[in-house]
């Protein structure tokens, strides 16, 4: 039994019917959600690399099939069930990567629910929000306060808090430096906002000069484009007043040298946090230097419920402004490619209502 308002039979979607993709829209049956789960009438979602992965199937994580992805959300509740009673018909709630968790082992109650060895990953290993209904574990949707616009927030469900996380995981404190590789990104791009909001200076770096003024305009002191500087390690390097380099590096990259080049530049006793995930690639830093430079390597993966409502509370207050662009849900498959290529810079939000 659940709770609910007038809710169809059918709805939109796009739908992957095998590995590699195409995305096919389509009409889809509504769910119904369980006991525990909610039923979000999604209005935008954004569009994650992580969707052209699950799409193409090239991480080391089996997908269900056929498969509706998307994790970045934003919609209405408009059914619950019947042991959900902390969220009320009618509230703003956003699907994230993490859908649920079993709330009981050691990472749920250590706050890692992310860890939990049964993890529900939307757009993955459950159907997600490229579809004009959701379902979601009420426990982990995002709460999302009715004065933020469902459009604008959508990035912050999983790009904003997955560089949010990255950057309390980096220990930079306010007034020091922090480098951002794949800073034209979507990722990347929300990245120097929450530095910014945190006090923490950036250099940013990727390719290209459209890329370069958005960094410079979301407020990036330095732009250090790639493809035109000879020696990126010095660049970067003298881009810290005294030279040393920046106390941490934020590696969103999708391909797997910036990984290695990171361990040159930053500063000793830096940390380097690795949240891009290239496929079959592979961390490689000299032993010598990370012991004697005393460097930390680590990875951070998406916050948890608590980090999710601290970013969006920096989008609630207007310190962030995710860069995106609006097409219909129809168009998805033009997202990709265009993904495909790396011509995106920001982030592509899609309505569920076209």
């Amino acid at each position: 039994m659940f709770n609910s308002t007038e809710v169809p039979k059918e709805q939109w979607a796009q739908v992957i019917e095998k590995t590699g993709g195409p995305v096919n829209y389509k009409k889809i049956p509504v769910p119904t959600p369980g006991s525990d789960e909610v039923l979000i009438n999604i209005k935008y979602s954004g569009v994650c690399h992580t969707d052209l992965h699950a799409m193409n199937g090239d991480w080391p994580l089996p997908t269900k099939m056929p498969l509706v992805g998307g994790h970045e959300g934003a919609g209405i509740v408009v059914a619950r069930g019947d042991l959900v009673k902390d969220v009320e018909l009618g509230d703003y709630v956003g699907i994230k990567w993490l859908n649920g968790s079993c709330l009981s082992c050691s990472y749920c109650q250590q706050a890692d629910e992310s860890l939990c060895p049964d993890a529900l990953l939307s757009g993955y290993t459950v159907d997600g929000s490229f579809q004009q209904y959701a379902i979601g574990k009420a426990a982990h949707v995002a709460r999302i306060p009715k004065e933020c616009s469902l459009e604008a927030v959508s990035p912050i469900l999983c790009a904003g808090l997955t560089v949010y996380k990255a950057l309390k995981e980096s220990g930079a404190r306010p007034g020091q430096q922090v480098a951002i590789v794949g800073a034209g990104g979507g990722l990347g791009s929300l990245a120097i906002q929450y530095a910014k909001a945190m006090g923490i200076h950036t250099i940013s770096i990727d390719g290209g000069e459209e890329k370069g003024q958005m960094c410079r305009e979301l407020g990036s002191e330095d732009y250090i484009d790639f493809t035109t500087t000879k020696n990126v390690v010095q660049a970067v390097k003298n881009a810290t007043p005294d030279g040393f380099g920046p106390q941490a590096v934020i590696v969103l990259a999708v391909s797997e040298g910036p990984f290695q080049q990171a361990s040159e530049y930053v500063r000793s006793h830096g940390t380097i946090v690795c949240v891009g995930l290239p496929a079959n690639a592979y961390l490689k830093a000299p032993v010598f230097d990370t012991v004697v430079r005393m460097i930390q390597i680590k990875g951070s993966y998406v916050g948890n419920r608590r980090d999710t409502a601290e970013a969006i509370d920096f989008f609630r207050r207007g310190l962030i402004k995710a860069p995106y662009k609006v097409v219909g849900l129809s168009k998805l498959q033009e997202v990709f490619d265009l993904m495909k290529a790396g011509k995106i810079a920001g982030r592509y939000v899609v309505d569920t209502s076209k």
